[in-house]
C-alpha cells in the first residue's frame, strides 16, 4: 500500500522539465490526503532520497539516464507503484510502460485533478489509465485463437525471450543462432499473431503464460 491506514498517500515525483515538476508537485502538495515524498529530475535522483517502499511515484518516461521502460522497472524493484504522466503517448509507449510494471499512464493533457484521482486509485490498489489511452490496451488484450498451437517452439522461445527484455542479440546468443535468424523468427511470430510491436509481443508471452 503506499498510504498506511488512515494515513497520507505517499506521493514521489520523477520528472527532468523543471516547470512541469514544480506544477506536478503543486499539486499534489495541495491535495487533501496526499504527502509529497521525493521530487527528482531523474531515476537515480529518486533513487539517491531513499524513500522507504509503498508510495505511488509519478513518473515521466523521456528522462537523462534511464528512460521510458527501463525508469519504470528501476522505480517498480524500488518497491513502488508507477503512474506514468507523459507527453508521449502512443501505443507503444503505453504497453511498453505498463508491460514493465507500471500501474497507470496519464498524458500531460491530464490536469491536475486527474492525476490526484490516478494517484487515489493506484494507491487503493487498483490500476488507472486515462478513457483515451485505455483502447491500446483493449486492442493489445483481445484474444486471438490458438496463438501457442501456431507457434513453433523455437518461436515460443524467442517469444519469451523478447518477454524478458532481451536484445534480437542477446536472444541469438542465447539460442547460439544468428541475429538474422533471430529477425526472421520475429518476422513470422508477427505474421502469425498480427502483433507487430515488442511492447505488444511482450503482452502476448504474459497472456499465452510464455513470460
Amino acid at each position: 500500500m503506499a498510504a498506511s491506514e488512515g494515513g497520507p498517500i505517499r506521493v514521489g515525483v520523477v520528472e527532468d522539465h523543471p516547470l512541469y515538476r514544480y506544477a506536478v508537485a503543486n499539486v499534489l502538495s495541495e491535495a487533501p490526503g496526499i504527502e509529497l515524498g521525493p521530487v527528482a529530475e531523474s531515476v537515480a535522483d529518486f533513487a539517491a532520497a531513499h524513500e522507504p517502499a509503498g508510495c505511488v511515484v509519478v513518473l515521466d518516461l523521456k528522462l537523462r539516464g534511464v528512460t521510458d521502460s527501463q525508469a519504470v522497472q528501476e522505480i517498480v524493484r524500488l518497491g513502488h507503484n508507477v503512474l506514468v504522466v507523459s507527453a508521449h503517448a502512443g501505443q507503444e509507449e503505453v504497453l511498453g510502460a505498463i508491460s514493465a510494471g507500471a500501474r497507470g499512464y496519464l498524458s500531460k493533457d491530464a490536469d491536475g485533478d486527474d492525476i490526484v484521482r490516478a494517484v487515489r486509485e493506484i494507491a487503493a490498489g487498483n490500476s488507472y489509465v486515462s478513457p483515451t489511452l485505455a483502447s491500446y490496451l483493449l486492442d493489445s488484450t483481445r484474444p486471438r485463437a490458438g496463438v501457442k498451437s501456431v507457434l513453433s517452439d523455437r518461436e515460443r522461445q524467442v517469444l519469451s525471450l523478447v518477454a524478458a527484455g532481451e536484445r534480437d542479440a542477446d536472444i541469438a546468443e542465447a539460442m547460439s543462432i544468428s541475429v538474422r535468424t533471430v529477425r526472421s523468427y520475429l518476422d513470422r511470430i508477427r505474421d502469425k499473431t498480427g502483433r507487430r510491436r515488442r511492447p505488444e509481443l511482450t503482452r502476448l508471452a504474459i497472456e499465452e503464460g510464455m513470460a
